[in-house]
């Protein structure tokens, strides 16, 4: 196939850019190995902490990510993804910094939850993608109102991320982050979108009464769509 060489900003967490190459895998329609696509992937797990820069207690971690996107292009990368939802916040300085075409995450999770025509959507987002209002701003102007969780629930969330962070993928993690997610079912949610990229890895479609859209599938899709466009 004549397709675009994807550059993939990664590394936040590690874990959850392995998980995004397995879905752009899983979801490529390929007969075979020549019909993937073709990722030149920067795992870096250095990364300064993005809940802290957003808010206000950390550097930001705006140049290493400038960095790791003009690497990739001297690479070889002809476009741009991040799966990191709160690495979003700093963006605008990627997309500055480089020529190539950047695929949004939080517009194309944005996108796949407010198809399931719900007028109601539940975030589960770590602090710093929530204090930033990357979904509130992005439900916004497609006329959604986000549904957020409680402050002390949020702490929860955000007990859960790091456990999953540090390799907690069991059971109590698992029913932890579903009981989450009926909480904001039981606040109105009509539909929920896993706005952090270590959610989808212990919380699926199954787990929850409404539609999810899992935001790392919601990238890989749209990276699929973006490398399919030839230069």
């Amino acid at each position: 196939m004549n397709t675009r060489t994807v550059g993939v900003i990664g590394g936040m967490g590690p874990a959850a850019t392995v998980h995004f190459m397995g879905r752009v895998l899983a979801l490529t329609p390929a007969a075979s190995d020549q019909d993937h696509l073709h990722l030149i992937v920067d795992n870096n797990s250095g990364v300064l902490d993005r809940n802290a820069a957003v808010a206000g207690s950390g550097p930001s971690p705006a140049p290493v990510l400038v960095a790791m996107a003009r690497g990739l292009q001297r690479a070889g990368a002809e476009m741009l993804v991040m799966p990191c939802n709160t690495a979003h916040a700093f963006a605008g300085a990627i997309v500055a910094a480089s020529d190539l075409p950047f695929v949004d995450l939080i517009e194309a999770a944005s996108d796949e939850a407010v198809s399931h025509k719900a007028s109601r959507v539940g975030v589960l987002a770590a602090d710093g993608c929530l204090q930033a209002g990357l979904y509130q701003h992005a439900f916004a102007r497609r006329h959604v109102a986000p549904v957020l969780l409680e402050p002390r629930a949020q702490a929860r969330f955000m007990a859960l991320l790091y456990a999953i962070k540090a390799g907690d993928l069991g059971p109590d993690v698992r029913w932890g982050m579903k009981a989450l997610a009926q909480e904001l079912v039981d606040a109105g949610a009509e539909a929920l979108v896993a706005g952090c990229t270590e959610v989808p890895l212990v919380l699926g479609s199954e787990d929850v009464s409404v539609p999810l859209t899992d935001s790392l599938d919601a990238l890989a899709r749209a990276t699929i769509a973006a490398a399919s466009r030839t230069p």
